[in-house]
């Protein structure tokens, strides 16, 4: 077989490969907006995740200290949202990116957070960014 039909494995950052964590579909009601009847009471909120994790030169074991938590990550969410009011979607967005990037095995992450009773003829809306550890 030549060179050109060789399966080579896929390199990041010099590890063997990535894992991606991830949360989907997260709904929780949030105090969030710059609208009066934003502020009065809370709306539902959807947050989506994904988690860019190198991964180790060995595979990791059964072991939950091997991997990242994906039960940390959401009660860290839920721990933001329970905190008080923000008025953006963005900050919020900010704060759960650098709480998830606070755990230096994660390189980096998307953060979706979307306000799903906004407009009545759309799904939702919101914000996504990704932000890394460099």
């Amino acid at each position: 077989m030549s060179s050109q039909g060789a399966v080579r494995p896929l390199h990041h950052h010099g590890h063997p490969g990535v894992r991606h964590v991830f949360v989907r579909d997260l709904v929780i009601p949030a105090l969030i907006g710059i609208h009066t009847h934003e502020k009065d009471g809370a709306q539902r909120i959807r947050v989506n995740l994904d988690m860019e994790v190198p991964e180790a030169d060995s595979p990791a074991q059964d072991r939950l200290s091997d991997v990242v938590c994906y039960e940390e990550i959401v009660d860290g969410i839920r721990a933001i949202v329970d905190a008080g009011h923000i008025n953006l979607v963005e900050t919020l967005s900010e704060k759960i990116a650098a709480r998830i990037l606070a755990d230096q095995r994660i390189e980096r992450v998307r953060v979706r957070v979307e306000k799903l009773d906004i407009f009545a003829d759309a799904t939702s809306v919101g914000v996504e960014i990704e932000r890394s550890q460099h």
